[in-house]
């Protein structure tokens, strides 16, 4: 319509200026003028009509740039908001825009309204988000008044979603990291409280010289929880748990000096039972000791004062304890059969005590390291005396082994000969073991006496010494049956060369034996029909003997001489 319109509207302007010209025409011919003066004239009105199209158009042209001024500018909000927002679909619709310049300000102009909104309620959301951070920031720094008074300064250049998910997720960090910092306030001021009551110590004071805050720490919003309070606190449980432990160790020495104290003056219980709660913490650890006051320092100071109480009493009966010391000693000597002169040493234990010079307490003290290096040292020889006990054991056996070989009516009938044939089946397995035995117990001994740079002593006597000669004897009746049997197998021989030259004699076995036989006794061993062993020394017959030497067995002495068959009548 408007194309239409523009024609008829130009023809009406054309008709009314050449009707205004026509008019201009009758004038200038009524007035006169001439044809150069009226052409200047119109010329001039050419001119002027000219400069106002022309003012016309440049105000159009401005107008123009002003709209795509608007538009490029709406264009670039547009562009930012979606680039702070993040809002890159709407920009996709926004390129597709086409039409005229009012027309595309006209598409653009709701979508500008609602960027500008959301990023209104984006910056709220971060502003609520910062303001909690800076918030827990400053309760973790401890500055919770700087806290409540700063303001969140908003990053307006970058409101997208992907930096408030970042900002949220560092608020839940921090929001985790306030409660584990309240939970261990929580655990350290238990922890605290728990301690002052086993020490009886004031809580209250003691909580608030960390923090004031702390004054009523039931309530968990005015509790601090800045690193510096949490190393406070951390230091206070650290110095308690100190005080604890040394007030503990202080009691502990002072309950086994108690304890040390009743039994060497043998204290009735009745009196001990008033001390229960001090000498049941001697072997408790530092962890279990929860009861209350029972670290308290008038505990302390009750024990401090029985102990002063029994070392004046102790004073009076020290002699008395010290020989008490000296007994126990000498029973761990004798126990394990060392060389100690008992006698001697308690007698210079007395002198020393009625001179008055000796410090009783150090020479107790003395005597205490000397019981327990003579458990340790006994403890070393107990392997090494009961594989002395098998030896001894062992010879003896022998002993009476060989006692009942030589008895030449062994096998004759009567009571006990069954139980004399088992001992002698176990004595020969255990004889058999013997050396063995005396070479493990040499190693053995040897070895303690390198170990502990000193002889292995028994009874006044070198067991290594004892073992040797031991040894010796042993070969020595190894050698004399080796010849008996060796003089027994010639005899023999020359016995069958006789009855093979003078026929069939009376064998001198068959006679009546003189004795009866072994294991036959008719007084004290009638009942087992077994010998007694040989309790002459510790050893046995063979063994160690106390003036140092062994009986010899004479073996020639019982042996039959050759019979002159000749003269004997013949059956």
């Amino acid at each position: 319509m408007s194309r239409v319109s523009l024609p008829s509207l130009s023809r009406t302007e054309a008709t009314t200026c050449g009707s205004l010209l026509q008019e201009l025409q009758v004038i200038w011919d009524e007035i006169g003028e001439n044809d150069l003066e009226r052409d200047r004239m119109i010329l001039q009105l050419e001119k002027e009509c000219l400069e106002l199209y022309r003012r016309k158009v440049d105000q159009t042209k401005k107008h123009k740039a002003e709209l795509h001024q608007m538009l490029a500018n709406s264009e670039a909000e547009v562009s930012t908001l979606i680039s702070t927002l993040g809002e890159r679909e709407t920009f996709v619709r926004l390129e597709k825009a086409t039409g005229t310049l009012k027309e595309q300000l006209a598409m653009i102009k709701p979508l500008l309204e609602d960027l500008r909104q959301k990023k209104e309620e984006r910056i709220k959301e971060f502003l609520e988000v910062q303001s909690q951070i800076i918030s827990i920031c400053s309760e973790i720094a401890g500055n919770i008044n700087e806290g409540c008074s700063a303001s969140a300064q908003v990053d307006e250049g970058d409101l997208t979603i992907k930096r408030l998910g970042e900002l949220k997720c560092q608020l839940n960090e921090l929001q985790i990291e306030k409660n584990l910092r309240l939970q261990k306030v929580d655990t350290y001021i238990k922890s605290i409280h728990e301690i002052s009551i086993v020490l009886s110590i004031e809580f209250n004071k003691l909580i608030c010289e960390v923090h004031p805050s702390f004054g009523d720490y039931t309530i968990s919003q005015t509790k601090n929880i800045s690193n510096d309070t949490i190393a406070g606190l951390s230091g206070t449980i650290h110095s308690l748990k100190k005080e604890k432990s040394q007030r503990l160790q202080k009691l502990q020495s002072l309950g086994a000096t108690l304890i040390e104290l009743w039994n060497l003056m043998e204290t009735p219980l009745d009196e001990q039972k008033g001390f229960n709660h001090i000498t049941c913490l001697v072997s408790s650890s530092v962890d279990s000791v929860q009861g209350q006051g029972c670290l308290a320092l008038k505990v302390i100071e009750q024990a401090e004062l029985e102990v002063k109480r029994l070392n004046a009493l102790k004073a009076s009966k020290m002699k008395e304890i010290i020989l008490k010391k000296q007994n126990e000693l000498d029973q761990i000597y004798k126990s394990v059969h060392m060389n100690v002169d008992v006698e001697g040493a308690r007698q210079m234990l007395i002198n020393v005590v009625d001179s008055g010079k000796a410090d009783l307490s150090e020479l107790l003290t003395n005597l205490d390291n000397q019981i327990e290096k003579a458990k340790e040292l006994a403890l070393s020889r107990k392997d090494i005396l009961e594989r002395m006990e098998k030896w001894q054991f062992a010879s003896e056996e022998e002993s009476w082994l060989d006692d009942y070989e030589k008895d030449e009516n062994r096998y004759s009938g009567g009571r006990g000969v069954h139980k004399n044939l088992k001992r002698a089946e176990k004595a020969r397995a255990l004889v058999s073991k013997i050396p063995g035995l005396v070479e493990n117990l040499t190693v053995k001994i040897k070895t303690w006496e390198k170990e502990k740079g000193m002889p292995f002593m028994y009874d006044k006597g070198r067991l290594l010494d004892s073992l040797e000669e031991y040894i010796t004897l042993r070969q020595q009746r190894e050698e004399q049956k080796r010849r008996s049997r060796e003089q027994k197998k010639l005899q023999e021989q020359f016995a069958t060369e006789q009855e093979a030259l003078f026929g069939s004699k009376p064998s001198p076995l068959r006679q009546i034996p003189s004795r009866k036989p072994l294991g036959q006794s008719s007084n004290a061993n009638i009942a087992g029909g077994t010998p007694g062993r040989r309790a002459s020394t510790p050893f046995g017959r063979h063994g160690i003997l106390s003036s140092g030497k062994e009986k010899k067995v004479g073996y020639s002495s019982r042996i039959v001489n050759p019979v002159n068959y000749v003269s004997l009548p013949k059956e």
